[in-house]
């Protein structure tokens, strides 16, 4: 079968099992062989980390072409789900991994080399368990009242306390979430999602404004009253655009900088 090919496999379709993907008709092959991947991965079938199959047992499995297995699976690398490496494989992409783990962390130094300062210095204020307003379920798209975990922490660098973040992040999914292992976990908070709740968020999406803190927040930020700040609010989603926390944090800019690369 050409990896060009529109017309739907109906057997690849049948090897999503009940409960798949449903992917419109006229979507091209290798879109579809990408939507059954990503259900695998949704599922837990293959888990972050973990090798998948090889191409090969991939076009057996869905009986494609290789070719078309491979575009499928280029897109998900370019979506940062997946992670060739030469000679060993694809594997489930991971917070854990070097390369990615900041990936949603936009705050740089001015000097630009984050390696001089070091992974942050992270204190946490709170974690508990809570109920979700309107506005919180509106967000995390669950239903009001439903249970939530509320966490507030300090990010320093060098010391000096640079990031004010509230989080909410689903009570059912991050049952039994306490402060002392979010201050205990040494790596970053997504693998921690990762390895203990099995929750991998793979993309995120955010608004930026200018603010002016309150006093509480200034005093834990060791700024004067008035001094303008970064006002970040991420929704960060798993696979099937499920989102999994609402995150609200304040940057100092003072000797940091927001920066994105755009393409």
């Amino acid at each position: 079968m050409s990896s060009n090919s529109t017309s739907p496999s109906s057997s690849a379709v049948a090897n999503a099992g009940a409960g798949g993907v449903s992917t419109p008709a006229f979507s091209p092959l290798y879109q579809q062989i990408k939507g059954l991947i990503l259900h695998s991965l949704q599922h837990g079938e293959w888990k972050p980390g973990e090798v998948i199959p090889s191409e090969m047992d991939l076009a057996a499995r869905f009986r494609v072409s290789q070719g078309t297995v491979r575009k499928a699976i280029d897109e998900l690398a370019s979506d940062n789900l997946l992670v060739r490496r030469q000679g060993k494989g694809t594997f489930v992409a991971t917070h854990a991994e070097q390369q990615v783990q900041y990936r949603f962390l936009k705050l740089l130094p001015d000097s630009g080399d984050v390696r001089e300062e070091g992974p942050a210095q992270r204190t946490i204020l709170e974690c508990k368990r809570n109920r979700a307003s309107a506005e919180i379920a509106r967000a995390l798209q669950i239903r009001t009242g439903d249970p939530i975990i509320q966490a507030r922490r300090i990010l320093a660098f060098a010391g000096v306390p640079t990031i004010l973040e509230d989080i909410w992040l689903p009570g059912q999914a991050f049952k039994g979430l306490t402060a002392e292992q979010m201050a205990n976990y040494h790596g970053p908070t997504y693998a921690m999602f990762e390895l203990d709740y099995g929750v991998r968020m793979v993309r995120a999406e955010e608004k930026i404004r200018a603010v002016v803190p309150d006093d509480e927040q200034a005093n834990l930020l060791l700024v004067p009253p008035h001094t303008p700040l970064l006002s970040v609010e991420r929704i960060a989603y798993t696979y099937n655009d499920v989102p999994m926390e609402l995150r609200r944090a304040l940057y100092r800019t003072d000797t940091h900088h927001y920066h994105n690369s755009l393409s």
